[in-house]
Parts: structure tokens; sequence; C-alpha cells
């Protein structure tokens, strides 16, 4: 290869606008170009790539630990659901109405099948047959699985689009006390996913009435904030009372011999967490992976001359040993080590680890962040030991630095013309609320689309007025645009 083709080469692989300058396109072209997913001809759609897919995988691989170690079990549902099954939660069926996508074919006498929006029905109808006694209680069943909601025209991979992928937990309870006990546990659970795994901050708290689940009693959410302003819904952990099991008939013999309807609780989270990924961490050059959650978290890039390439290569295959399974040698020959440093910095893996001839001759390797950019010599006898002390260091120095942003993000206000100019401003807004569904509605008209994002756990009881209307606050909620 030519050195002009290198050249355009490395011109079509990098980012061609700033992260603050155009965040929109920005995204676009890291997802594409560090190839996490692509378009599809099927519109609202998207292909997730093998490397996109591989941090779903960290992602399911780490939540389904923390969720077997609850006692939930992995299974299965049929993804199309009976029309008649909506019908049996009116206000579920309501809320879900305009998402639903109806397979047009089927025989005259059967009844018409939607494409799951979400699976409280048809997993409900089969927890009507498997539940008999007390002693079927708590039931708890996760799946993973694709849904078809039919909101979206122009996806924008990873945070919108008409099928996505995510996991769906539903659990039952004798007592309401269980079931909100556990609804939260399940909410703490998306918020180490978030943190402890991605390294993107989350705020836990309460949706507003206006945006609960629909059929829900009350809804929980991990709530994120990026970087270009706007509110990220991540996880959502919903009470669902008893109002499913009477519209299911979902009775258990109790412990005094009596018949009762049970409690109930569903929470998710999907693929949206990897667009929460992007977004925080990514810079100019592309993505910027924490090193729990990236497919390849050290990748070693031999530099190669003829005279020299064997012992390079045996040296990079020693470390490699050393180091584990995870860890890749690059050893594309007809590459330049300059086109690898961008293509490796493109697909954000956050440890680089460089060694060439004079490397070999000194006894050391250079390791190169790709948070930072900063580059050390480390002896060989080092290395082990000290890529894993600062794979940690990235992983909290990640998170250190989007919390700061965050916390820098979150702005009280007292009154409208003060929230108005924080959120146009990009940042968050927290403001005494009286919680009315009415009021709700007209500040999000009145302001072109400012939401209510949850009031957080951990919220003192809200005092005063209502920034809006005036009337008795009762919520200490945070406002914000969002996607």
């Amino acid at each position: 290869m030519g050195k002009a083709n290198k050249a355009k080469d490395a011109d079509e692989k990098g980012i061609t606008v700033k992260k603050q300058d155009d965040m929109p396109e920005w995204y676009s072209q890291v997802i594409l170009k560090a190839e996490l997913a692509d378009y599809s001809p099927i519109k609202g759609c998207m292909i997730i790539r093998p490397y996109g897919y591989a941090i779903w995988e960290k992602i399911t691989d780490y939540f389904n630990c923390l969720i077997k170690g609850a006692g939930v079990k992995n299974a299965y549902f049929p993804m199309f659901i009976p029309e008649s099954f909506f019908r049996k939660e009116a206000q579920h069926a309501e809320g879900f109405a305009p998402e639903v996508a109806w397979v047009e074919r089927k025989d005259d006498h059967e009844e018409r099948l939607a494409l799951r929006p979400t699976s409280e029905t048809i997993m409900y109808d089969a927890y009507a047959r498997w539940i008999r006694s007390y002693r079927d209680l708590p039931l708890r069943i996760n799946q993973w699985c694709n849904i078809i909601r039919w909101e979206v025209k122009d996806v924008k991979p990873f945070l919108r689009s008409r099928e996505f992928l995510w996991q769906e937990g539903h659990c039952v309870y004798e007592t309401p006390e269980e079931r909100h006990k556990e609804t939260l546990l399940y909410l703490d659970f998306y918020r180490k996913v978030a943190m402890d795994l991605l390294s993107v901050p989350v705020i836990m708290g309460e949706k507003s009435e206006r945006e609960r689940f629909a059929g829900a009693d009350a809804t929980y959410t991990i709530e994120g904030f990026m970087p270009d302003g706007k509110a990220l819904q991540m996880g959502t952990s919903h009470d669902l009372s008893q109002g499913f099991a009477k519209a299911f008939n979902i009775r258990y013999l109790g412990k005094d011999e009596q018949f009762h309807h049970p409690y109930q609780n569903s929470w998710g989270i999907s693929t949206r967490m990897i667009g929460a990924v992007v977004m925080m961490h990514g810079d100019d050059k592309g993505l910027v992976l924490p090193p729990l959650c990236a497919p390849i978290p050290v990748v070693i890039v031999p530099i190669l001359f003829d005279e020299t390439k064997e012992a390079v290569l045996a040296k990079a295959r020693e470390l490699q040993e050393e180091l584990g399974k995870d860890v890749l040698i690059d050893d594309r020959a007809h590459l330049s080590p300059g086109y690898k440093f961008n293509d490796w910095e493109m697909k954000g893996v956050p440890l680089r680890i460089e060694i060439g001839p004079k490397d070999l001759e000194k006894g050391h390797v250079v390791l190169a962040r790709r948070d930072t950019g900063e580059k050390e010599f480390v002896k060989f006898p080092d290395v082990k030991s000290h890529v894993g002390r600062l794979l940690n260091t990235i992983q909290e120095d990640l998170l250190r630095k989007a919390k700061a942003f965050y916390d820098s993000s979150i702005i009280p206000v007292t009154d409208w013309d003060a929230l108005l100019s924080t959120v146009k401003g990009g940042k968050m807004a927290r403001a005494s609320f009286c919680g009315n569904p009415a009021c709700e509605e007209s500040i999000k008209a009145e302001s072109g689309g400012i939401t209510a994002r949850c009031q957080p756990l951990d919220s003192a009881k809200a005092k005063g007025t209502c920034f809006k209307c005036g009337k008795e606050a009762k919520l200490d909620m945070l406002f914000a645009r969002n996607y």
C-alpha cells in the first residue's frame, strides 16, 4: 500500500467534527467508524456489529451475576402477543397503543398478534398458570430479548430505534413491602452497571406521575446526564402493585387458606447503555472505553522491521501470555504503526503497549493510556503488575471525571425564568414542584420540550411552592431536555 493510499485511509477513518461542536454528527461517526453498529436497510433499525455486541456481552455477563445472586432465573417467552392480552389491563394498553407493531399475516380465525413492545402480558398469562400457593412465591424471572416499538423513523444507534435489545425482569411477591424492597434492589443493580462497570454516573430517583410506566403505581429510574446537556434515562424499575395480577387472574392460596392477588414488579435496561458510554467518555479521536467493559482492554502493537520482526513478535506473544487472553497483538504487517495507533484509539482500547527493537534492547515497553494520552516506559518484569494497576486507575479516573461533570451540571432554581435559562445553558435544573400532571404538561409545552426527569431518592422533603404554578410543592424534581 502506497503512502498516498494510507493517508487517504487514515483521513476516512478519523472523526471529521469535534464533539463539542456537533455532538449528533460526532456520535454517528464514532458509532460507525469504531465499528459498533451500522445502519440497516429497514427504516428505524440498526445492525449491532461484533465490537458493539461484545460491549453488550460485558453488560449482560455483569448483570447476570448480580441478578442470579438475588435468586432471579433467566427464561424466554414468545415475541408474539395476542391482542386480547393488551386489553386485559386498560392503562397498559392505552400507554403502549401508539408504539405497537402488528403482524399482518394471520389465519382467518386467528387473533391478531403484536410484536412485543414489552412482555408483561405474555408472561403474566403464564404466571397465572404457574402460581397456585404462597409456596410458589416469590417468583423471580428475567429474560434477555429484542423489543419492537414502532415509534421511530430516524434511528439513533443504541439510543432510539424501532428494535433494540434489553433485559426485562418480572417478579411476583406476597407482600407490597417485599416487592418494593426488591424493586429498589434491581434499581441499585442498574446503578452498579452504570457506575461500576461503565463509569457513567447516574442519579436514582422516582419518576413523576405523568412519566410512570403504563399500569404502574410507581416508576424508579437511573438518570444519566450527557455532555451535550441532555438527560438520558438508562434503566427503570416499576412497582406494579396488584393491577396486572387482577387483570390476568394471578392468585395464590395463602397461609390463611384464603386466595390472594400477589404484588409484582418489572425492571429493564437496554442497549441504550452503550450509547451512554460513547457519549460520556468519547473524545475527538473516537471511543474511550472503561477497561471493565472494553472488549479489548489492552492491545500490543509490535513495531516490525524485517531483521528484528521475529524477536519482537516473540516478546509480544510472551507478554500476551503473561497478561491474559483478552489482550490482543496487532501483527497486521500491511499497516503502519501510526495507522494502528489511530485505529485502536478510535475503538477506545484503554491501554496500548508499544514494543519495537529499541525497546527490546532496553528491556522495556511503552504504555499509552487512551483516556489521557500519557505514555510511560515500564521494564519487562513490571509490566503485568503495572498494567493491572493502570487499568484500575483508568476505570476510576473516568468515573471521577464524569461524576464531577454531572455534579456541576445540577443547578438549583426557584422560578420559571431561571429554569429556562439553566436548561438552555446545557444544565439540569433542580426545583420544587407540585407534581400535578397538568402543570408538568404545561412546562413541557411552554418550554419546547423540557421534561421532569426524576425526584432523587435521597432528596429531602420539598419546601415552599411550585416554581411554575405557585401551588404547594410536593416534589424535589430534576428537569432537563432528554433523549
